[in-house]
């Protein structure tokens, strides 16, 4: 056994290494898979693993995104941060930090920021990462079903992937406050792990992550090239089968549906940024759910 792993960068054209990613995946993190992702063609230009190879396998990693950031009314260009982590039995011989300051060397002097779970809040701090607190949004409003559900797509199909990532790449940010654009490669992430909610096709330009339960209609996501509040209000009985009395969002709705408010933490978050003041977010922020890796 080599006593120094070798450090790795993946991109979209190292296929041959794809299988060894996915594999690390599947064993650090139990709730996320790469496997069908990479089936499906969408690991692209802007997605790199920083992978640290020992005995052709992947012992640790950083992965970063490239990231079209909207904070306070600013569009930047970040780099989002996920898959960080060791296999166990490698753990206490610092390669997970080695593949951090691997990738955070790659990010240069731009913006970044990560989601992390409770088990390593104390991590990402050394490296420059500040807690950046996340809020739930809802409103009331009493819904009635449409005569016609609008078109559910599944992700799965090529022909459905092709189109929704066309509107996706074109779709206009939530909100100015603290959003993102062009993401639409992180949302097919989530549908090939069975993450995401029910996909809609509301028109050609409007695609909808939506799903209800209990008398309240969850809104995880829209990819619409023009966005509006009269378009979403026009469309939300044709997500539906049954009366709803409240909206939930997956995102900050309050350029979108004015009329929702803050309903407390979302303590599931765990957000981190670096080279980002979080005071820009405001008081209240929520970073689009379908954007987060």
């Amino acid at each position: 056994m080599s006593q120094q792993p070798i450090l790795r960068v993946l991109d979209h054209t190292d296929t041959a290494l794809h299988p060894a990613y996915c594999e690390y995946v599947a064993r650090v993190f139990s709730q996320a898979d790469f496997r069908r992702w990479c089936e499906w063609g969408q690991w692209a230009p802007g997605y790199l693993a920083y992978s640290l190879f020992e005995d052709g396998r992947v012992v640790a990693n950083a992965s970063t995104m490239r990231q079209r950031l909207i904070v306070d009314g600013e569009e930047i260009l970040a780099f989002q941060f996920g898959a960080v982590g060791c296999l166990p039995q490698h753990r206490g011989r610092g390669l997970a930090r080695r593949a951090m300051q691997a990738a955070l060397a790659g990010c240069g002097d731009a913006p970044a920021l990560l989601f992390a779970n409770d088990s390593v809040l104390d991590f990402y701090p050394r490296f420059g990462f500040a807690p950046a607190p996340q809020s739930l949004f809802e409103a009331a409003h009493a819904l009635a079903p449409a005569p016609q559900r609008a078109p559910q797509r599944d992700l799965a199909d090529a022909d459905a992937r092709e189109r929704f990532l066309a509107v996706a790449a074109r779709a206009a940010p939530l909100g100015r406050r603290f959003a993102s654009r062009d993401y639409g490669r992180t949302a097919t992430w989530y549908a090939a792990n069975g993450y995401a909610a029910p996909l809609f096709e509301i028109d050609a330009d409007t695609w909808v992550f939506a799903h209800e339960q209990d008398g309240a209609l969850t809104i995880e996501d829209v990819f619409a090239v023009a966005p509006s509040h009269a378009a979403l209000a026009a469309a939300l009985p044709r997500l539906i089968v049954g009366p709803v009395e409240t909206l939930r969002f997956g995102f900050d709705p309050c350029a979108l549906w004015p009329q929702a408010g803050p309903a407390g933490a979302d303590d599931e978050a765990g957000l981190f940024l670096r080279g980002i003041d979080p005071a820009r977010l405001g008081p209240h922020s929520r970073f689009p759910l379908l954007a987060r890796t």
